[in-house]
């Protein structure tokens, strides 16, 4: 199924909620839609739905235009962060209800699987209020993957679980979306969750669409520091420069040598990925002398938070390391391994993309 949102937006009273886009989910995939709370992420999916009518623009499925048709004449399959479910209907009846209604065969067969792959087969007689927060949300999960709908719009449907099952969920839901053949949307705040899902990537700020594409192009290029700034975590370091002979110039005379796009010109914005920075100095790594303002161990990784001469930086560095408030540390990166933006924010350089593995 082909969804095409051609050059939509959203006002409510003076407030512009969305501002004049088009999109078009690539058919079949996941498209993840990223950018923080209050972005337009949900009032792009109720546009999608049916739910909301854009004050402009068109909604085409297949190129015929459904901008005026509600969603229950609609076949779209939606899970809100809140769980919806029936309350008088079991948790097996619940997820088999989209199947009973098309008349499906092996109902009960279907069920148990999906329930086993949501981790929820051992609460198939209950009922939705003898279930957590989190179980109640997998019902809704495995009965809009139920529907088979060629549209399936999920709003951060994670967000209420605990951080070991979203984990395991993410990788669960992007092996049944790639069986599936399904367009999906997927919105939510995590640029983690975006890479882990993969397919497409829309970023979006205050009501804007930045950059639209593979999610690993949009995560190696972004257009802009905006784009940059969505699809970092932890963010990317972003320092102040200056376009230099040899290249960039930072603060202290320290200059890196990248090869400029012959209109680079003036104040520059350096951008250093948190992974980019190390300790052990490699050939061809300049370093950033300061002191350890913070370091916390998150997962397997140790996140160093360092005053330097250029500013403040947080390197994200592999294993379990200890340092000291106040400790003296050299940080080291490469060059070639930074970005650099203009100073209208578009992007003028990006490292080179990792060969695929």
């Amino acid at each position: 199924m082909q969804l095409t949102l051609d050059r939509i937006g959203k006002s409510v009273g003076a407030q512009q909620w969305l501002y004049e886009m088009s999109l078009a989910p690539q058919p079949g995939a996941v498209t993840v839609l990223l950018g923080a709370t209050q972005a337009g992420k949900t009032s792009l999916m109720r546009i999608m739905a049916g739910l909301d009518r854009p004050s402009r623009g068109s909604v085409r499925v297949d190129g015929r235009d459904v901008t005026g048709v509600p969603v229950r004449e609609r076949n779209v399959a939606m899970v809100y962060q809140q769980f919806i479910n029936y309350p008088s209907l079991r948790v097996a009846d619940n997820i088999a209800s989209p199947m009973k209604l098309r008349g499906d065969r092996n109902v009960a067969d279907r069920v148990r699987q999906l329930a086993r792959r949501l981790h929820i087969d051992m609460f198939l007689d209950r009922y939705p209020a003898e279930l957590s927060g989190g179980q109640q949300q997998r019902v809704a999960l495995a009965r809009a993957l139920a529907k088979g709908a060629p549209l399936m719009l999920l709003d951060e449907p994670l967000v209420n679980l605990d951080y070991k099952l979203r984990e395991e969920l993410r990788d669960e839901l992007t092996q049944l979306f790639a069986a599936g053949e399904s367009t999906v949307v997927y919105a939510t705040t995590e640029p983690g969750e975006a890479l882990l899902l993969g397919g497409y990537t829309a970023v979006l700020d205050a009501g804007e669409l930045l950059q639209y594409g593979p999610t690993a192009e949009v995560f190696h290029a972004p257009r802009s520091l905006r784009v940059a700034r969505a699809f970092s975590d932890p963010p990317m370091n972003l320092l102040a420069a200056t376009a230099a002979s040899l290249g960039v110039e930072l603060g202290g005379g320290l200059a890196l040598s990248i090869p400029l796009p012959s209109a680079a010109s003036g104040a520059l914005t350096l951008g250093v990925r948190a992974g980019a920075l190390r300790v052990r100095q490699g050939p061809g790594d300049i370093g950033l002398a300061g002191s350890v303002e913070l370091a916390e161990i998150s997962g397997s990784d140790t996140f160093v938070h360092v005053a330097t001469g250029v500013g403040e930086v947080v390197a994200q560095l592999p294993g379990v390391h200890r340092f000291g408030l106040g400790e003296a540390i050299t940080l080291y990166l490469h060059p070639s391994q930074t970005y650099v933006f203009g100073s209208d924010g578009a992007l003028l350089v990006a490292p080179p993309r990792p060969p695929r593995t």
